[in-house]
């Protein structure tokens, strides 16, 4: 049901559109604030357990973007692209298998916090959009820090659907996007006439995401199980990682990219001209350096919590916290096929063994359960 009727200002929504651009997003489109399908349907996903222990998913607010802004009647969503050239872990799996053990940090990390990167467009956004508007209205920006659903919104706003693998897929652009929003009581004209609705789904008949998806977490087509996921397993989950899921994780230190690297749309997607979103370089204080594109699972596993501090200083992966970072690098570590006769195989040994008398039970558990994993395959 809509809402808002009328036509709202279009001259505002142009104004809007090009200065965006001039900012730097890739995408920008202006949606009615109202009740969305999407959002009604959220109680029963959470009913069926699949948020695990994302308990702020719970907020009720999700539901009506009026309970997050009283009076809100339109929705700005913004873009950008955070593609970069380096090939996709489907790609680069092999390679990081045997010798010395690499992971994956997922590709939104490689570089600084996107949190940071698109809010600092937002809040430039929105405070010439009030130099340009008056009387007073209410605002607030969100980066994925507020009871909003950024996927959904974006759908409406006209800036891509939402695919089988949950994610929002632009038809130029694949799915490699930051998404930041701008909820507010402005009246604002729709950037999708009403009669043309969302763009249309165009996933089709394929099934590459739900089919790649190590842990099963795709349970269906546009529904993802987060307790079987990837990214949640290795960033949001703060317990030890369910033992028939540590195999499935394979190499993955923080997040995943699987459901997305193997989907159609994002083959030959345009690179990103962002430079805050390529890989970093970190230099440790003997001087080595680190990528964050495949790093090194024995530079994760060792980091103390000082040193993982001074590492990921603006960076998405602090999400995850230390412990959360060395119980990924452990299980990495275990699934790496590291090959006995390697230049690394008994310094990783060394490693684990310590981990695994460590005073913090969870990192002394994924420890202990890679060495036995290593000794397995060493059989």
């Amino acid at each position: 049901m809509r809402q808002n009727a009328g036509v709202g200002d279009a001259s505002t929504t142009a104004w809007i559109m090009a200065r965006a651009r001039e900012l730097g997003f890739d995408l920008c489109g202006v949606a009615r604030a109202e009740e969305f399908p999407e959002l009604l349907r959220m109680s029963e996903w959470l009913e069926l357990g699949y948020a695990g222990e994302m308990r702020y998913l719970e907020d009720s607010r999700r539901r009506s973007l009026e309970s997050v802004l009283p009076g809100a009647r339109s929705i700005v969503v913004c873009a950008l692209n955070y593609n970069t050239p380096q090939a996709y872990s489907v790609e680069a799996r092999d390679g990081w298998l045997g010798e010395e053990p690499h992971g994956w940090i997922s590709r939104y990390a490689w570089g600084d916090d996107y949190h940071q990167v698109l809010g600092r467009k937002l809040e430039e956004l929105l405070r010439g959009l009030r130099e340009r508007r008056a009387p007073p209205f209410e605002a607030r920006a969100y980066v994925d820090t507020g009871p909003v659903a950024e996927r959904v919104a974006a759908k409406y706003a006209g800036l891509g659907w939402l695919g089988k693998n949950t994610c929002l897929i632009n038809e130029k652009l694949g799915s490699w996007l930051f998404l930041g929003l701008i909820l507010t009581t402005l009246d604002l004209a729709p950037s999708l006439a009403e009669a043309e609705g969302p763009p249309p789904d165009l996933c089709g008949n394929c099934r590459l995401c739900l089919d790649a998806c190590p842990t099963g977490a795709l349970v269906e087509p546009y529904v993802m199980d987060a307790r079987r996921c990837i990214s949640y397993l290795t960033i949001e989950l703060r317990g030890s990682i369910p033992e028939p899921l540590r195999e499935p994780v394979g190499t993955h230190a923080f997040g995943c990219d699987i459901c997305q690297d193997v989907c159609p749309w994002n083959r030959g997607a345009t690179a990103t001209n962002e430079a805050a979103f390529l890989p970093r370089a970190i230099e440790d204080m003997d001087g080595s350096g680190h990528s964050l594109c495949l790093p090194e699972l024995e530079w994760l596993a060792g980091l103390g919590e000082e040193e993982f501090g001074a590492a990921f200083r603006g960076s998405a992966v602090r999400r995850a916290k230390w412990r959360g970072i060395v119980r990924n690098a452990c299980v990495a570590l275990g699934n790496s096929r590291l090959r006995t006769d390697s230049a690394a195989y008994e310094r990783v040994l060394t490693l684990l063994k310590k981990l695994g008398d460590a005073h913090d039970p969870m990192i002394a558990e994924h420890a202990k359960w890679a060495l036995e994993r290593l000794a397995g395959a060493s059989r």
